[in-house]
């Protein structure tokens, strides 16, 4: 089990090769540019160009496929089972358009941060290999820290409130068998705790994965995981509508007045936060733009990144959208004003249990996937940042060959299984202190929505492009963000108000359901 060095890059002594065993820098730390003899001497083989990439790193090998993978684990998460609920506060008329528009707006906005991922030159100009990368090569100042703290810290939250989902679908298993042996007569109340710290032990062993480049056979399995959970509560809900003979649900969402499950009417004042926590639910069920360009970075080229992305984003978002309209309607129409915050762990089916199992085990497989998409880039760079400033410390840069049977050899590196382990520690113990999915999903969707889907791919796209101040394409642009920050700001006062009810009953670590 030998050492070696991730930050060191290759040196020539005296016309003789020392050789680097690891070709790419760790986390892609900077690889600085190699004089044409120095490539030469390093690199004699003629292939050298079909194993390495434009900038010296390893050859990329994400596709099309891949890419729609990525985003659609990404965007088909726990965000999938709030819409029924979030449908019943706005009603057959707006529940439907706001969905729609949030998509269009998805759309958009990607395509213009998948402009911004080389900088001048489409096809030949330098890479940004992060969200933050792109950020600083085409604003640059305080945006970069102000973009790397709200990513980070949505990213975070994001690995939260896929905890707090994964443990309520582990308890929904449990629950719909108690249910199913007692006939209903037992109402099967359980803590959440030892769910999340399972799910937790779970997340330690896959953050081991190295980078994001690995991670894509997780994204196949969690896409696949998440049209099969979407299609079994699509299936429940037809199967109701269809039993009961019409569609439930009113054009403006539940009224004022109708009582709730906790035995409370809904007053005006309750109405309107409800309905602006609708708005976050939504928005976070597309929050994806903050690891796009990650992803982006991940496909090979030719043809250009920004081609296959665009094309692999219009593909993903509408696929998602179809599937959200027909979950979320197919819920309202089931349930009405009474719909349940999560769909399939909401307990208004109770039958077959089996179905209602296969799709929880999916829910949990699918959040296992989503919980490392959206986790490694933030592991990327704290890891990058840390060794960059601990380049001498073994602990940080050494890597030790570990042999494992039927897999090959597993490089373990100190650092990232110690700070690693921490980090899915704490989202395990903040899950555990504030398990509220509704409110969680709506403060997280509101707080990325506007600064990472809309403001900073607009503001660097008009940069890039050099668009003057003014113009009606700079107008119609500004309309565009300006309109979705309100809608943020409403979307994070209603989700907020929704926490604080929720705490007037609440007591830490002894959340039962």
């Amino acid at each position: 089990m030998l050492a070696r060095s991730r930050t060191l890059p290759s040196r020539i002594h005296h016309g003789a090769v020392e050789e680097r065993h690891d070709v790419r820098h760790y986390l892609q730390v900077e690889v600085q540019p190699k004089a044409q003899a120095e490539t030469e001497a390093i690199n004699p083989l003629s292939n050298y160009s079909k194993c390495f990439d434009d900038d010296g790193r390893l050859k990329r090998t994400g596709t099309f496929w891949t890419a729609t993978a990525h985003i659609i684990t990404a965007v088909i998460g726990s965000g999938v089972l709030s819409l029924a609920w979030a449908m019943a506060q706005l009603g057959w008329v707006a529940g439907p358009a706001v969905l729609i528009l949030f998509a269009l707006v998805n759309i958009y906005t990607s395509n213009l941060l998948a402009h911004c991922y080389r900088a001048g030159d489409p096809v030949t100009g330098h890479r940004n290999y992060t969200y933050m990368d792109a950020v600083k090569a085409n604003l640059g100042g305080r945006k970069v820290m102000l973009c790397g703290l709200i990513q980070y810290l949505n990213l975070f939250g994001i690995a939260i409130g896929y905890t707090i989902a994964a443990s309520v679908s582990m308890m929904a298993i449990k629950r719909s068998n108690c249910f199913h042996k007692s006939g209903g007569k037992d109402p099967c109340h359980m803590s959440s705790n030892g769910y999340m710290i399972t799910f937790g032990i779970i997340e330690v062993l896959f953050s081991q994965i190295p980078d994001f480049d690995q991670v894509w056979w997780l994204s196949i399995v969690a896409a696949i995981m998440s049209f099969t959970y979407s299609s079994v509560g699509l299936g429940l809900g037809l199967g109701k509508v269809a039993e009961s003979g019409k569609f439930k649900g009113s054009l403006m969402g539940i009224s004022i007045g109708t009582l709730t499950k906790a035995g409370t009417a809904v007053t005006a004042t309750e109405k309107m936060w409800r309905s602006l926590q609708a708005l976050g639910a939504i928005a976070f069920a597309y929050s994806f733009s903050i690891i796009l360009i990650e992803i982006q970075d991940t496909i090979r080229s030719p043809p250009a990144e920004h081609k296959t992305m665009k094309k692999a984003t219009l593909f993903s978002i509408t696929v998602t959208t179809v599937f959200y309209l027909l979950c979320g309607c197919m819920g309202y129409a089931s349930f009405g004003d009474l719909a349940p915050g999560n769909l399939l762990t909401g307990f208004g089916f109770y039958n077959p249990y089996w179905l209602l199992d296969i799709a929880n085990v999916a829910i949990v497989v699918h959040l296992v996937g989503a919980y490392q998409v959206f986790c490694q880039p933030l592991f990327a760079f704290i890891e990058k940042w840390s060794a960059k400033k601990w380049q001498k410390s073994d602990f940080v840069t050494a890597e030790y060959d570990i042999p494992i049977p039927f897999f090959g050899i597993y490089q373990l590196n100190l650092f990232r299984l110690v700070w690693r382990t921490i980090f899915v520690i704490m989202t395990t113990l903040i899950s555990m202190l504030l398990p509220f999915f509704n409110d969680v999903v709506g403060i997280l969707g509101a707080f990325g929505f506007w600064p990472l889907t809309v403001f900073f791919p607009i503001e660097m796209y008009i940069s890039q492009k050099k668009i003057a101040p003014w113009t009606s394409r700079w107008v119609g642009l500004q309309i565009i963000s300006v309109t979705c920050l309100f809608i943020s700001i409403a979307a994070a006062v209603g989700s907020f108000a929704g926490v604080v009810l929720d705490l007037k009953t609440y007591k830490p670590f002894k959340t039962s359901y």
